[in-house]
């Protein structure tokens, strides 16, 4: 019996603009590597029926985007810790039984892509302030925690949200209300925005910047366009910036090592094929 050829995906509706396909594929060739990428759009409402159908297609695992990285947790028959405490999931393995098993990069590619292109950063040297409260914002407020930041400020256009991720995630995150996050920054020594204000197609981002401390970190998850006018403007007073391309690139490495047996590295060469 011939072995199938290993197929891996990415989830979503829509998914024309992933930029998945390319960061995989071009892994695939540069490691000679048997396999497949492939963009898969999945309405909701197909979601369970998709997943049950695709380990006997020859499918070893999944990525998954919006809007189904929550949804697919009531489908995996076991959940990583990671996930569990972010409370999504956006990278699947499909067992040899069928079985699948949910995990959440996120965090781990927003670290690797500081660390990586800001490697002097010390998550412990302050406060981090953090724009947004969606799925994206969990991640990385689990992932700062676990990095040793002591005081995370976090403001989202809907206080609720904000407020819900605070009683769930403890006294170590203040909320601040919308009108006042500029004010947030002139305590931080890491700001993240998590939104999509800046990204292509949307409002631009309209908070206050002139608080922002020389020497601080700022990273923007959006990466088209890669500079943003929050990096533009935090790199003008003297921040540190790290564009949120790099977070793509990394979150798909423990995927892709566990679909097809080799670790990938993230390098120039993975970031121009990406942009295209």
């Amino acid at each position: 019996m011939k072995q199938k050829i290993p197929l891996a995906g990415v989830i979503g509706s829509p998914i024309a603009q992933s930029k998945s396909p390319r960061l995989h594929r071009h892994w695939l060739r540069r490691y000679g590597l048997r396999g497949d990428y492939v963009p898969l759009h999945v309405d909701p409402e197909d979601l369970e029926t998709v997943l049950r159908a695709m380990p006997k297609m020859g499918f070893v695992g999944a990525n998954v985007t919006i809007p189904h990285k929550v949804a697919v947790m009531k489908f995996a028959d076991q959940v990583s810790d990671r996930a569990t405490l972010v409370g999504a999931a956006n990278t699947l393995i499909f067992k040899d039984d069928g079985r699948i098993f949910a995990d959440n990069t996120d965090g781990y590619g927003f670290m690797a892509n500081l660390h990586q292109q800001a490697p002097d950063w010390d998550p412990r040297s302050g406060n981090a302030a953090v724009l947004g409260a969606g799925g994206a914002a969990r991640a990385i407020i689990v992932a700062l925690a676990d990095a040793g930041v002591t005081e995370i400020l976090l403001s989202n256009r809907t206080r609720a949200k904000a407020d819900a991720l605070r009683s769930e995630f403890g006294a170590r995150i203040r909320v601040v209300d919308w009108v006042q996050a500029g004010n947030m920054f002139e305590d931080a020594t890491t700001v993240v925005n998590t939104t999509s204000l800046g990204m292509i197609g949307q409002p631009e981002l309209r908070v206050p910047l002139d608080g922002l401390r020389a020497g601080a970190l700022v990273t923007d998850l959006v990466y088209s366009p890669l500079r943003t006018s929050l990096l533009e403007t935090a790199h003008a007073a003297g921040c540190v910036t790290v564009d949120g391309l790099g977070m793509l690139l990394h979150q798909g490495v423990p995927g892709f090592e566990r679909w097809f047996g080799t670790r990938p590295e993230v390098d120039e060469e993975t970031r121009r094929v990406v942009l295209g």
